[in-house]
Parts: C-alpha cells; structure tokens; sequence
C-alpha cells in the first residue's frame, strides 16, 4: 500500500479484517498529507457536482454508520461522528434562486429536506447573519473528526497485522512480485495499491503517470466556549463545521497552485471575512491553527479506483479530490473486494483507472 492518507488507511484496515498482510508506506506518515486538513464533511447532496459523483456520495454516505461501528469497535477508541444535517444559506435573490433549483432537484429524488426562509433558516440558527434571505437544511449530511478517524483505522489496521512505515516512493513495476522502489529500498510485493493522493502522480508506473493534480485546499480552526451552530452551514463562498467541544472549522480555498502547501495571509483572511459574513460571532472566536492540503483531483474530477489495465498488480485508490474522506468506506470495498475476492462492484464502471490508459 502506497499512501496513509485516510484513503490509504482505510483500504489498508479493510484488507487486513479480510487477513491480508499489509505493509503501508507513506513519505511522511500516516493523515499528514490532504488528509490533515480536511474538515471531514458528508454531504453527496451538496459537492455531488456531477451524476457519477453524486451517485458515488450517496453510496459512500450510505456505508458510515456501519464503517465508523466497526472501526471504533476493532481500534478501542472513540471516533468523533455526527450526523446534524447541513444548512445551506443564501444572502441575496441570485443564491436563493440557487436553493430553490436544489430544493426541486432534491424532490425529485425522493430526498428529505427542507426549504426555509430567511426567518425559519434563522429560528433554526439564531447565530446566522441577519442578512440571511433563505435555507436549505438536508438532515442525513453531517461530518466525521478526521484526526479521531485516522488515527482509530491506523490502530485497527495494526491490531489486525498491518505495517506503517516512512518512505518515499518512486517507481512500481507491475509483474509477479510487483516491485516496489523507495527511498529504503526496494520492496516486493503480490498487489501493490496506489494511494498517495497528490503525490500519486509522481510515480513511475512502468513509463506511466498517474494524471492527478494537487489543489490547495486552505481551513480555519477556530475555538469558542460552545458551538455558535447546531448544524454544518454552508454559504456561498465557505462552510463552518461545528464540533462537539465548541471548536468550529472554517473552509474552504480551493487554489490551483502546485505542490505549495504553505498557509497564506490572503487564504486566512478570506476564509475569516467569509467565516464571519455566515455567523458574525465568529469573529470573537480564538484563533487556534490554519491547515492546508494538497487535494488530489483528475481531469473529470472522479477518483481512479480499481486494477491497472496495462500493470498486472497494481491497484489504484487516487484522485478524490474534495471527496476522500466521504469515499473513504466505498474505496476501501471496491478495492479489498476486486483484489482479494476478484468481485466487481458497479460503482467501479464510473472510475476504472482505464478511462486514463492505466
């Protein structure tokens, strides 16, 4: 397994309930990639920008209450995981106009909802901008503690056989063994899976690249006494996710930058001013750390998942983007299913790594 994002992580506790012996390497170490500064938001119904990525949300949604039962039972630890709904917020007729076209694409899909005014969105929110015009709440979204994620599946893929260690990567040759070649060495291997987000396309793959490209994604933590939302809030130009100790994250920037992972004093003042247009209260909040990640996305914005047409071992479990954490459950099925039980889920059809000529 190349890559202990909470991807790779989670495909390599999966392979490793179903008793393969797993090796993990990752350049830096486990969650410390895109994955440290991901606010871990479930909401298909809101990113599900296309029918394919929509339909993957919806399943990786689907599998949470099971994936997080699991895991936190295997790791003997808490995982931070609430299901509170999302609120979507409008400040003008023009982002009205966008919520009432979601309320009736929602309706027609038979999913719950509700469309409010600025007033019921208010009632339900007291800590929302008075200039809030009108809502959308969606009740089954919510949010997963990254940290408190990665670090359950790190302890239940070990208590289950499998191997962390801190090397890069640079070429894997399909074959029988797949050879591995690292800064430690070169390793061998049955199956290899790449999974190293952003720096997946780094690799040589036998002359081969995968075509990922990293998007800096920049996020506020900040803390209060309690939290000043009940729900995820999501406006136009950023989100807030509420935990549990009165924490709340602000994000997102979405920056196409290269491999510049530093945190700017342009990308934090934004997110404060846009933070703050959603709840004004924020604004006394303590300042307590700025994050960013590199997101890993592809040209159709789907993840690459499934068996190497052309490398015969070789896997592939990249190019989320803004989904990782959300698809995490459904990668780490389709994966351990196609290469221990050789079976093919459906939703493979939407991100065979051939579409790319891998």
């Amino acid at each position: 397994m190349v890559g202990a994002g909470v991807v790779g992580c989670a495909i390599a506790y999966e392979l490793a309930v179903r008793g393969v012996q797993v090796h993990v390497i990752d350049g830096r170490g486990p969650g410390l990639g895109a994955t440290r500064a991901s606010a871990g938001m479930l909401t298909p119904y809101i990113e599900g920008h296309s029918a394919a990525l929509l339909q993957l949300g919806v399943c990786g949604l689907e599998q949470y209450d099971r994936f997080i039962s699991r895991v936190s039972s295997d790791a003997g630890a808490p995982i931070e995981y609430r299901r509170i709904g999302t609120l979507q917020i409008a400040h003008d007729d023009a982002e009205a106009g966008k919520l009432a076209e979601e309320d009736r694409a929602l309706s027609a899909m038979g999913v719950a909802h509700s469309l409010l005014s600025g007033r019921e969105a208010r009632q339900l929110e007291p800590a929302l901008d008075a200039r809030v015009t009108a809502g959308l709440r969606i009740p089954a979204h919510g949010y997963v503690g990254v940290q408190s994620l990665l670090s359950a599946l790190v302890e239940a893929a070990t208590r289950r056989g499998a191997e962390f260690s801190v090397a890069h990567v640079h070429a894997i040759d399909g074959a029988a063994p797949v050879r591995v070649e690292t800064t430690g060495g070169a390793l061998s291997a049955d199956a290899v899976v790449v999974a190293a987000g952003s720096w997946s396309g780094g690799i040589v793959l036998a002359g081969r690249q995968a075509p990922v490209r990293p998007v800096r994604g920049q996020l506020l933590h900040l803390r209060l006494s309690e939290p000043p939302v009940s729900h995820v809030v999501w406006g136009a130009a950023a989100y807030l996710v509420p935990w549990q100790d009165g924490s709340v994250l602000v994000g997102a920037t979405v920056e196409d930058v290269g491999f510049d992972e530093r945190v700017t004093v342009s990308g934090v003042r934004r997110l404060l001013d846009d933070g703050e247009r959603l709840v004004p209260a924020l604004g006394n909040a303590a300042f307590h750390e700025a994050r960013a990640g590199l997101r890993p996305a592809t040209a159709d914005e789907l993840p690459i998942i499934g068996a190497s047409s052309s490398m015969r071992g070789v896997y592939f479990a990249t190019g989320h983007y803004r989904s990782g954490v959300l698809l995490a459950p459904l990668t780490a099925a389709l994966v351990a299913d196609q290469l221990v039980d050789g079976r093919e889920r459906r939703e493979l059809a939407l991100v065979r790594p051939d579409r790319f000529g891998l």
